[in-house]
Formats: structure tokens, sequence, C-alpha cells
């Protein structure tokens, strides 16, 4: 028997990608979210899942220590890493925005001061753009940064935009839509092709 090495994200996915394995009968008896344990097996032995945090999962299946991976396409964009992104989980939407405080002109050659924790996604939205862009990368509170003056604007993801609202901001323009993807290595597709393949059509199923 092949099995399967899955990176499951942490955080707010979590619980939906367990549901939607669950539902295509693949299930993690010992799994719990507030389990200090980092590696799970599923009852039939066919997969072993290990839970890690979603800005890792990419890490993990573009070397090889994982075959397939369960994670945002927000943190994908960021680690532009080799993998294949082969299927749209339809849950954790949300998109990337560009907001200030201010209706700042986003127009070729102008310069900017952009937060935001997605550095990698916002030099490619800019460069498009033609747009001069110095990126401050920060972890958290990017809301925060146009307040203070530390940016012109920031790029983050938004769900209902309330984040947003609540802290003055208003929405410039929508880079791009983000959803939860099934992401996987690149030799383990060509070694493990059938497995692999069984678990995608597992999970098809379940979403159609």
């Amino acid at each position: 028997m092949t099995q399967l090495t899955l990176a499951l994200a942490k955080g707010r996915t979590a619980k939906d990608s367990i549901k939607l394995l669950e539902e295509a009968n693949i299930h993690f008896p010992d799994f719990h979210e507030k389990s200090r344990k980092l590696v799970f097996y599923s009852d039939d032995q066919k997969v072993k899942m290990i839970y890690v945090k979603a800005v890792d999962v990419t890490t993990y299946v573009e070397q090889g220590a994982a075959d397939i991976g369960i994670v945002g396409r927000d943190n994908i964009l960021e680690a532009e890493a080799d993998i294949y992104e082969l299927l749209d989980l339809k849950f954790g939407i949300c998109r990337f925005v560009i907001a200030s405080l201010k209706d700042i002109p986003l127009t070729k050659g102008s310069s900017i001061k952009v937060a935001s924790k997605y550095t990698n996604v916002a030099k490619k939205y800019f460069a498009r753009k033609g747009i001069h862009a110095e990126v401050i990368k920060l972890n958290g509170s990017v809301e925060l940064a146009p307040i203070i003056d530390l940016s012109d604007c920031i790029l983050d993801i938004v769900e209902t935009g309330s984040t947003i609202r609540e802290n003055g901001l208003t929405i410039l323009d929508e880079v791009e839509s983000i959803s939860t993807r099934l992401v996987v290595n690149k030799a383990s597709f060509a070694t493990k092709t059938d497995e692999i393949q069984y678990f995608i059509n597992e999970l098809k199923a379940v979403l159609e």
C-alpha cells in the first residue's frame, strides 16, 4: 500500500478541510484542532496528515515532505512554489484588495508605499500596473499602516470588508479572488498518480 502524506493548514480553514475529508470518507480519528500532535493517520492508514502552519504548507509540498496539501490560495500566490494547484475546494473564500484612507490614484508611472503581509503578491500587482511600489512587510494589523502614515495603502485579504471599514479605509481595487485549494508535489504526481487521482476524485465527488 502506497501511503499519501497530506499537509493540512492550521487556522481558519482547518475545520472546513476536515469536514470535507470526512464527507469523502477520509477520517482521522485522533484529530482535534486543539491537539498538540502534529502527525495523524487516517483510519485505513492510507493517508498520513501533518498539521502545519498555513504559510509552510507549500514548502512541505514543494520539497516532497508532503505529497499533497490543503491551503489557501493566498499562501500559494505568496510562496511562488513550484507545485501543481489541482482543485478549488470552494471554501475559505475571500479576496485580495488594495485599501487606503484616501482615494489615491493607482496610475501607471506613479510611486506608492504599500504595507502588506503578502509582499510578493503586492510587488507583482504593482508591477503589472506599472506603478513603482515600496513594499513594507507587516505580519499583523496591516490596517494600521495608513492610519499612522507608515504607508499610502495596504494589500490585504478581506472576507466581508468590515475590518477595513471599521478602521476608516476604503477599498480601491480588487486584486484577486482567493479560496482553499488542493496542491500536489510534481514528483509525487508522477510516482503516485493513481493514489493522488483517487484522492482528488473522492473530494470532487463531495464538491459536486
